[in-house]
């Protein structure tokens, strides 16, 4: 039943788009050259304007299935499918005016592509938002659902019927659960275990399924050729939900090696050269920039450092950074000098008798950490990532930290997603960690500057630096 819907849902929605693009070309033509007419515009006749529906419908809804957008996709979030609509309408236009140009077809309106683009988007979504609403609505009510057994118990398994129970609007209800070694008749969220998974034979044609996810644990794998052929057998969908969360917590990929497929366990953005020259170029930038504007005040602190107590201005430290190489990181000493030993023991405390008066004011508001704009310019650091550690502990974490050393696949930054959310000096050394995973992961020039802004307005002041 479900599946005869969606071919009829398909084909309304074809319908939908096409008379979609059809209606905003016309009343773009109608604004163009009627309510916003202009003398010696609109050389070409109306036919001929009209005759290019002809191709544009068509070719609209080609782009459509190329984009994927009638490829039905419950948990597709709204975001993502206006970001499809927005490339399917440029690439519509760019196409058209490709087609204007290499036909020598000069007197057609470019303005009015530009309304119909406009348009076209605002219709299409519409259109989409309103049906989005309606599915949702009537799935929540208890119509076009779509029936799934799960073959294998795991922590996969359970977050997919968490994620199932969060979003009834999806449209999911899980029959059940097939697993070798949890007992029948256990529950989890309302969804039990039926029997071992050599029943599966059994169940499939007894249980009017949608969908079957294979939701091993990664023991079964052995298993697991066996149980897709017996499921590909039944005729019914499957989908393979892998167990690894404990080996890829986050975001991985995948790629093709002539025809084989690599997972990749991390994502990382900045491993692509051109994301890294960006990121560089702008590191020089800033940090060149950064050292004139700000020679005065450096002035000024190196007075203060010198007159306050007796040592260096610049204090240097041994930091690790990226992929594992250490480096001198430097910044305006705060505390009074000390022999080597002394300076390993630990981090400073709350009220700690070795900062000194002006080391505390710099130390509040990060001028102390000024001079690190040269390790930024020399390429030891960046001006956003995650922040350096010490050689000792960064021993120490790395066994006591799952994940830890995955930051020093990146320059570590005079600021950073940690910094700014309130994890530094005596914070949680695993929460930041966390922050400076989802920033490895999620990098992006808009999220550096983000960073950077975020540090000026709110993350300048450091209650947690002693």
């Amino acid at each position: 039943m479900i599946k005869d819907n969606q071919k009829y849902f398909n084909r309304l929605h074809v319908l939908l788009d096409a008379l979609a693009v059809a209606g905003s070309y016309l009343l773009a033509w109608y604004l163009k050259f009627v309510v916003f007419a202009e003398e010696g515009i609109g050389a070409l006749p109306m036919g001929f304007y009209f005759s290019a529906l002809y191709f544009l419908v068509p070719g609209y809804i080609i782009l459509y299935y190329t984009y994927k957008l009638y490829t039905p996709k419950r948990s597709q979030t709204l975001e993502r499918e206006i970001i499809d609509v927005f490339k399917v309408n440029l690439t519509g236009v760019a196409g058209f005016m490709i087609c204007l140009t290499a036909f020598k077809i000069s007197n057609f309106s470019r303005g009015l592509l530009f309304i119909f683009f406009v348009l076209n988007m605002v219709i299409t979504l519409s259109f989409r938002i309103i049906l989005r609403k309606t599915l949702r609505y009537f799935r929540k009510k208890g119509y076009n659902l779509k029936y799934i057994l799960l073959v294998g118990y795991s922590r996969a398994a359970e977050e997919y019927i968490n994620r199932i129970n969060a979003n009834p609007q999806w449209g999911y209800v899980v029959r059940g659960i097939l697993d070798n070694h949890v007992p029948t008749g256990t529950v989890y969220r309302g969804v039990k275990v039926l029997g071992s998974i050599g029943n599966l034979e059994v169940v499939l044609p007894l249980t009017q399924l949608d969908e079957i996810a294979v939701t091993l644990s990664l023991a079964d794998y052995d298993i697991l050729e066996e149980i897709v052929g017996l499921c590909e057998k039944s005729g019914v969908h499957t989908k393979f939900i892998p167990d690894y969360q404990s080996l890829i917590p986050n975001r991985p990929y995948t790629e093709d090696l002539m025809g084989l497929p690599v997972i990749n366990i991390r994502y990382v953005p900045l491993t692509n050269t051109l994301n890294r020259f960006v990121k560089r170029s702008m590191d020089i930038l800033g940090s060149a920039l950064g050292l004139i504007i700000l020679s005065p005040l450096f002035l000024v602190l190196a007075v203060l450092v010198k007159t306050g107590s007796k040592g260096p201005i610049i204090f240097k430290q041994e930091r690790v950074g990226l992929h594992n190489r250490t480096f001198k990181m430097y910044k305006f000493r705060t505390m009074e000098v000390q022999t080597e030993e002394k300076e390993k023991e630990g981090w400073t405390v709350k009220d700690d008798p070795r900062v000194t008066r002006i080391g505390k004011v710099m130390r509040r508001t990060s001028m102390d950490e000024l001079p690190q704009l040269w390790n930024i310019l020399k390429g030891d650091m960046s001006i956003v990532g995650p922040r350096p550690e010490r050689p000792q502990f960064v021993e120490r974490f790395k066994e006591e930290i799952p994940r830890y050393m995955i930051k020093h696949q990146v320059r570590p930054g005079l600021t950073g997603w940690a910094q700014v959310n309130g994890y530094r000096g005596n914070t949680s050394i695993r929460r930041r960690i966390e922050c400076d995973l989802y920033y490895i992961e999620n990098w992006s020039m808009v999220f550096d500057i983000k960073i950077i802004f975020m540090t000026l307005f709110k993350g300048v002041v450091n209650e947690n630096a002693y």
